[in-house]
């Protein structure tokens, strides 16, 4: 499965891992979020609701290009660059094609969904 993001004029494709969280996500698309800057290594997108966290798995190969489900805000973290895995992430997918698109600062309007 793949989730296509389009923001500003970035278009950009994850490879999503299959799990309850990521499962949870593809209910609700297409979504019409907005992304935004959040420190100096991600962007984050608020959902509508909290999404199930069965997909909660320890993981020790954290990348730039992972999409990630914040458990304590209930937000989309999109890292573009490199982070640390806290147990408070639910890893959905990762990026293809690297990671210049999340490059692009400011808040946007940012529409998620599925595709082939």
């Amino acid at each position: 499965m793949r989730l296509r993001c389009r923001f500003a004029d970035q278009d950009f494709t994850y490879r999503l891992i299959d799990n309850p969280t990521t499962r949870d996500l593809i209910s609700l698309l297409p979504l019409e979020l907005t992304i935004e800057d959040f420190s100096s290594n991600e962007k984050l997108a608020h959902l509508p609701r909290r999404l199930d966290e069965g997909g909660l798995a320890d993981y020790a190969d954290e990348a730039p290009g992972d999409l990630c489900y914040f458990r304590g805000w209930g937000n989309l973290a999109f890292f573009h660059g490199d982070y640390d895995y806290r147990g408070d992430l639910i890893r959905l997918g990762r990026i293809e094609g690297g990671t210049a698109p999340l490059l692009t600062r400011g808040s946007h309007a940012l529409r998620i969904a599925l595709t082939e």
